[in-house]
């Protein structure tokens, strides 16, 4: 099991204003320390945290933060609505698109996904694969 996922960022403020744009919606909260920026899902009294955790920051060893070539981090949203209306807003909060919301003809028939960068070039996925919803093929 995947207990967190970090990625690095140079300038937190503008991380906290594109993760700020979708993670919320996700039901995730988020807190904010020197180290950088820690999001969570919400756990409930006698229950086990819902992993993983998402963590924004700067580099432990001082160097400029990269994105990783072919590291992508996927968030799932609830529906094919949601996936396009947080794509559109992470974007509008200083994404870069890298593949507007819709089907892949290499995944499967359900799995409907947009992609984007974050201000540092970190790759995200906002992905749904809802049964109640109609596929690629109708």
């Amino acid at each position: 099991m995947i207990a967190y996922v970090t990625v690095g960022a140079d300038d937190i403020a503008r991380a906290k204003r594109f993760y700020g744009a979708f993670l919320p919606a996700l039901g995730y909260g988020q807190k904010e320390g020197p180290e950088g920026l820690s999001y969570a899902l919400p756990v409930a009294p006698g229950q086990s945290a819902a992993l993983p955790d998402f963590y924004v920051k700067p580099p432990f060893d001082g160097r400029p933060a990269a994105a990783g070539n072919g590291t992508m981090v996927a968030f799932e949203a609830c529906n094919q609505r949601q996936v396009r209306e947080l794509h559109a807003a992470a974007l509008a909060a200083g994404g870069v698109d890298e593949g507007a919301p819709g089907f892949r003809a290499s995944y499967g028939p359900r799995f409907y996904v947009g992609y984007l960068r974050d201000p540092q070039g970190n790759k995200i996925a906002l992905f749904s694969s809802n049964p109640d919803e109609p596929g690629r093929d109708g």
